[in-house]
Order: structure tokens, then sequence, then C-alpha cells
């Protein structure tokens, strides 16, 4: 069982939840209240201030956080960094490849300059997370989204910065709440 729900049946006092309704049942609906509030909050502040503060690689970011807390690909540090590498990756993929001014692949199609892009933004992000120790999957996904150029204008990626930003905020919120020793930057074990 998810620590971070054992330890909100604990501080609820509501162990005997696991015991009627079984551990899956119980672990599913916390997954289902999880991503249902740390996502509906980042989808209303993007609905209100008109921002892409929601993007695809929030929700696997979003399950890491609150089903694994105590795993080093979700501690703050690995989450912030991981996005971050995904982010310049991604951006300087669209640059080498003079794509900057380009719509996303989905409208103009895939053309050898986007299989480029596309291809040296994971490749650097990938590396980069394992030569600075900071491996998060979820970036894989991000430095996607900016090479395909879903969201290729600087202010947007500062927007989805801070929308990861947000996330982990909101992860040690209830991490902690919950008693999860969660790390406010790494985790004790975050070497390989």
């Amino acid at each position: 069982m998810s620590d971070v729900l054992r330890g909100l049946l604990r501080k609820l006092r509501l162990p005997a939840l696991t015991e009627r309704h079984g551990t899956r049942a119980v672990l599913g609906l916390f997954a289902f209240i999880n991503g249902l509030v740390s996502i509906g909050i980042m989808s209303a502040a993007a609905a209100l201030t008109g921002q892409p503060l929601i993007f695809p690689s929030l929700g696997p970011t979003a399950f890491l956080l609150f089903f694994t807390p105590r795993a080093p690909t979700a501690s703050p540090r690995n989450t912030i960094i991981g996005h971050l590498i995904g982010v310049v990756a991604g951006y300087v993929s669209l640059v080498i490849f003079g794509l900057t001014d380009h719509g996303p692949a989905f409208d103009e199609g895939v053309t050898w300059a986007r299989v480029g892009a596309a291809a040296l933004s994971l490749a650097l992000t990938s590396g980069f997370m394992v030569w600075l120790l900071a491996p998060h999957p979820p970036a894989g996904a991000t430095t996607l989204i900016v090479s395909l150029g879903i969201m290729p204008r600087p202010s947007q990626l500062a927007f989805l910065m801070l929308a990861v930003g947000l996330l982990v905020l909101q992860g040690l919120v209830i991490n902690r709440l919950a008693g999860i020793d969660y790390p406010l930057w790494k985790a004790p074990d975050a070497q390989p």
C-alpha cells in the first residue's frame, strides 16, 4: 500500500477502511482523489490565468509524487531538474533544427527536421538526467511536448516550470500531511 495512503489512514484513524474494502480498492480511490485534486487545481489555475499550467507529463509526475513519494524519481530535486532538462533540451533541439517559428507537428506534419528535433531532445534529456543523477521519467514526455512544437515559446516554458513547481508543492503538502518523510529537495538514497 502506498505510504501516503497508509499515513493518511493512520492520521484519520481509518485503517479499518482497508480491512473492510481491501487495499487495492482504497488505494485506487486514493489515487483517484489525488489525481482529481492535484490536476484539478492545476487545470483550474490554467483556466483562471489563461496560462499553460497543465500539460500531459504532469499526470505521470503527479502519480509518482503520490504513489511512490519516497522514490528518488519522485523527489522535488529529480522532478524539477528532470523537467527543466526536458524543457531546455526540447527548446535547444527546436533552435538547432530551425523550428522555433513553426507550428506543432500535429498541424504541420512530421518533417525530417521534426524527427531530428524529437530524437535529439529525448537523447539530451535522457543523457543529462543520468549524468546529473536526476532521473524523472515524465521529463521524457515534457521534452517531446516542446520539441514537437506543442509548447515552443519561452513564456510557455516558464509557465510549464511554474506548474511543475506548484505540483511539487502540492506533493510536499499532501505527503507531509500523511506523515510521509517526503524530502524538501533530495531523497536520502538518490544515488544509483
